[in-house]
């Protein structure tokens, strides 16, 4: 190969540059050479550099780029560039980069991807640029395209594939393996055949394995499994996903209501579920906006934040209030103040455990109704065992630190009872809130951290007030 250092040639040395160190990053040498030969509209190197990537590859690519050399990436590329790398980049990403392309461009794009990539990425577009993209792409993958799109967001129906392969029950293994020998259009990726009757409604399946260990002329029904689980096209992608993982499935025929075999979903499609929803929870826990990714800009990460901290501070006046009417007692010693947010802290970190595992719980539904109140003992009896073990800690320190038996034994009172009541209010008030329709990953955590600064501020500075008064 020829070695240039001006645009139109390929610099051999850019070639050699590993993608990836041994953390799995793109390198910073690699990044650079694509910046300069973007900066260069040098189309040879950046297609050289950029044009054989994975689709996973490209994706983490475009991410590491300056937002404004993105779209001239994915331009200088042009039919190199794998559309369905914009699957695996932050929506905000791909949004920003599909804003800066020719809806031209994107058609050619999206043409010859599996629908179930295609429909991700037309799906935010505003509606007079998905129409016009949609015209430009032949008329029976059109059709796929708008029937999926029809579906709604985060169901089985918009995760799907539309191409799959289907037979009629009177066929024989032998005309099943020649249909998928001679047909050019089959899908590039299947792991099963499906079996459909005349009104296209699905009948059963057979793996390949067991159709390539049969004989030719045996009928396919005799074969075919009858119980194959199935998801519905309107079912949620949490819930087809908790499927895949229940029956440790590989792909799952797709249905409509009347049970007309419309799609196939595979095992790629619900890993990419499992760790969006586990993100978005994670997000939600936290009082972040499920939506909100790190290419975000500052402005939208803080407005989506806001309301959550507001709501915060409006619970905080509580704790506030609760300190304020035991002020006097905090006054005459000042110990008090000093191990306050000792006692908090403890009950607000058991709490926390005791929400993230029922959250967690609730949303595999490993929590129900039947064993609701036994794992609420549980929780009870950890944050016990829990309290007794620190409060014989923490007791020693405070009665040593302030030369006070007294105090030591107080504050080791207050930590049990607010250890047991964390636990308690860890798995209660997200149960509530499910209970009421509310989502308990969103707003468990404010009200969780409320009750249980409450609990630790009353019972500690409550019993230092009578105990003392007492003495």
């Amino acid at each position: 190969m020829p070695v240039a250092d001006s645009p139109g040639g390929i610099r051999d040395a850019d070639l050699l540059l590993p993608l990836r160190n041994d953390e799995g990053e793109i390198t910073s040498e690699f990044l650079e050479a694509i910046s300069r030969a973007v900066e260069a509209a040098d189309v040879p190197q950046v297609r050289a550099l950029a044009g054989d990537l994975h689709e996973a590859d490209l994706g983490d690519l475009i991410e590491a780029l300056p937002a404004d050399e993105r779209s001239r990436l994915v331009e200088l590329l042009g039919t190199d560039f794998d559309f369905t790398a914009l699957t695996e980049v932050d929506d905000t990403v791909r949004e920003e980069i599909l804003e800066e392309l020719p809806n031209e461009i994107v058609a050619e794009g999206v043409r010859d991807l599996e629908s179930d990539d295609a429909v991700r990425i037309l799906e935010d577009l505003p509606e007079e640029d998905k129409a016009e993209i949609l015209e430009q792409i032949p008329e029976e993958e059109r059709a796929e395209l708008a029937r999926g799109l029809e579906y709604p967001e985060e169901s089985a129906g918009r995760r799907m594939q539309t191409d799959f392969v289907a037979v009629p029950p009177d066929w024989t293994v032998g005309q099943t393996i020649d249909h998928a020998r001679e047909d050019a259009d089959l899908p590039d990726d299947f792991y099963a055949i499906f079996v459909v009757d005349e009104e296209k409604r699905f009948v059963g399946a057979v793996p390949l394995d067991k159709l390539l260990r049969s004989q030719r002329p045996v009928k396919i029904t005799d074969i075919m499994a009858d119980d194959w689980q199935v998801v519905q096209a309107n079912a949620d992608q949490e819930e087809a996903a908790r499927v895949f993982e229940r029956y440790n499935l590989v792909s799952a025929p797709v249905v409509d209501d009347d049970g007309k075999l419309v799609g196939v979903l595979m095992f790629d499609d619900v890993v990419d579920v499992i760790e969006e929803e586990a993100a978005e929870d994670i997000k939600a826990l936290g009082g972040v906006n499920r939506d909100e990714e790190i290419s975000d800009s500052v402005f939208y990460a803080a407005r989506s934040r806001l309301p959550w901290l507001i709501l915060n501070l409006i619970m905080a006046f509580s704790s506030a209030a609760i300190i304020g009417f035991f002020s006097d007692s905090i006054s005459q010693m000042v110990a008090l103040a000093v191990l306050m947010p000792i006692v908090a802290s403890l009950g607000g970190n058991a709490a926390t455990q005791a929400m993230t595992v029922t959250v967690r719980a609730i949303a595999t539904r490993e929590l129900t109704e039947r064993n609701a109140s036994r794992i609420t003992y549980r929780e009870l009896g950890v944050g016990f065992l829990n309290g007794i073990a620190i409060a014989i800690l923490l007791g020693a320190v405070a009665g040593l630190w302030f030369v006070n038996l007294q105090l030591g034994v107080v504050i080791a009172a207050a930590l049990i009872l607010s250890m047991c009541g964390a636990g308690l209010a860890g798995m209660l008030i997200p149960l509530a809130l499910q209970r009421t329709g509310y989502d308990p990953a969103v707003a468990s955590a404010v009200f969780v951290t409320t009750a249980t600064d409450v609990l630790s501020f009353f019972s500690f500075l409550g019993f230092a007030t009578w105990w003392f008064k007492l003495g």
